[in-house]
């Protein structure tokens, strides 16, 4: 079996210790982290934002090393700059429009073409790379994965608050991000050069200049050998995040020995899969979803435990038993959302949950 590499991106708030707002760090962590960290610390659109970024890991065990590494890093560099690091798909209740974009050629030409919806896109992800052998695998992996895709939005659900409000939703980062262009479940594609077609299409249409401007929840990546899931928040713990990482790969390596093996994962429509998606913003791990191949609705936990049995038979190979097992006490303890809510409704405070969230991203460093 292939070693199915990863690379692992989180993106954190930086917050004024004080107000508990967001505050722009002026590009200063990002400076300070270039001797230490080099070009894993990145600065994003919004100046409140900044991206950390592993190196190429080849386990699981890697990954956590530097998850962990980088977190305590970004945090030093925020102390340097009297800011915290939050964790968490939005915040709780700074306003997108009292926060500055950071100046460069790209941000410039996305706020030209996206306007509002892109200076409203003060939302915060957390992607995850695995590396694959080819285009062809990615393609035929993007196409079996999308099923998978609402299971593991529905554990990373964090972000029930918007400038100020109680939005109703698990996460609402995602109602934001759906402003933009070419977000979403992916489409179906039939091999490698159907895919590159299209995305030639749409360059000479001019719809993009290259293959980064696809937002899906799940893409192959334009320049790596890797396939990219983009459909989770933020998570408050790095431990969550090792989780969610380790049963992403477990997929894709799932998904790979059953081809090998000339066994295929059913393909299901967009359109489904959709449907599933929305009940995972919605309601995270406490609503149902639907079981496809029964043709009826499921509560989410019994999917997740079910999910967790067709991986069974590859994660020992991975050797990440440990992380993917730790879905159960994310289970048990609920999501991120659940936990900011749970907090809110003890204090009615916003500003105890981003005390809350700022605890919770240092957990455990």
């Amino acid at each position: 079996m292939p070693a199915f590499t990863l690379g692992i991106e989180e993106e954190f708030q930086t917050i004024d210790p004080d107000t508990r707002e967001l505050r722009s760090h002026l590009s200063q962590i990002v400076e300070g982290g270039r001797v230490t960290l080099q070009e894993q610390v990145k600065a994003e659109m919004h100046q409140a934002v900044v991206e950390v970024g592993t190196n190429i890991c080849h386990n699981i065990g890697e990954a956590r090393t530097e998850v962990f590494h980088l977190r305590r890093q970004v945090m030093e560099l925020a102390d340097k700059q009297n800011l915290k690091i939050g964790a968490a798909g939005t915040h709780p209740f700074s306003r997108w429009q009292d926060q500055p974009i950071t100046p460069d050629v790209r941000y410039d030409k996305i706020v030209e073409e996206l306007q509002e919806a892109a200076r409203s896109n003060l939302v915060f992800g957390m992607h995850v790379h695995v590396g694959i052998e080819n285009r062809d695998i990615g393609v035929y992996m993007m196409n079996a994965l999308r099923y998978f895709l609402p299971h593991l939005f529905a554990l990373s659900t964090n972000s029930p608050f918007w400038e100020g409000r109680e939005t109703g939703y698990k996460s609402f980062r995602t109602k934001i991000f759906e402003r933009f262009p070419r977000t979403g479940i992916p489409g179906f594609f039939h091999s490698a050069s159907d895919y590159d077609e299209f995305l030639q299409l749409l360059i000479k249409t001019g719809c993009i200049d290259n293959g980064k401007k696809i937002w899906w929840d799940l893409r192959l990546h334009p320049f790596f050998d890797t396939i990219e899931y983009r459909i989770c928040d933020m998570m408050l713990r790095a431990d969550e995040t090792i989780c969610i990482a380790a049963i992403m790969q477990a997929l894709v390596a799932k998904i790979y020995k059953l081809k090998m093996q000339n066994l295929n994962f059913r393909i299901y429509r967009s359109a489904l899969i959709k449907e599933n998606k929305w009940r995972a913003a919605r309601y995270g791990l406490d609503g149902n979803m639907i079981d496809f191949g029964k043709q009826e609705e499921v509560p989410t936990r019994k999917l997740i435990l079910e999910l967790l049995d067709f991986i069974d038979d590859v994660v020992d190979d991975l050797g990440s038993r440990h992380e993917v097992e730790y879905v159960l006490t994310m289970m048990e303890m609920g999501t991120g959302a659940d936990r900011q809510l749970k907090v809110f409704r003890e204090t009615g405070d916003l500003s105890k949950v981003v005390d809350y969230i700022l605890a919770e991203t240092a957990h455990g460093l």
